[in-house]
């Protein structure tokens, strides 16, 4: 892999690792639970695009598989605690 691709797709991956948290952290500042629950169905979804590009990462020999089982288990583990979180902000019905 090219130098330019190899930071490419290290730019992409770090970029949704960090959507991950920033809207976590918007939703939590955005006045409602409704909005909140928004936000973090969006880090939900960034959550698993990084666990896809992990996949990706192992393919193109940027990580080896230890790596990439390592970090897609610590993705499942922010992923379960973002839908506790909406499980809680959401009313019952």
């Amino acid at each position: 892999m090219d130098g330019f691709r190899d930071w490419e797709f290290k730019d992409q991956i770090q970029r949704a690792s960090v959507s991950v948290m920033n809207n976590i952290a918007e939703g939590f500042d955005s006045g409602s639970d409704a909005k909140f629950i928004n936000f973090l169905n969006i880090a939900k979804g960034s959550c698993s695009e990084v666990r896809s590009m992990l996949f990706l990462c192992e393919d193109l020999h940027i990580c080896t598989e230890e790596e990439r089982i390592r970090l897609q288990a610590m993705t499942r583990q922010i992923n379960t605690g973002i839908i506790k979180m909406i499980s809680h902000l959401t009313p019952a019905t």
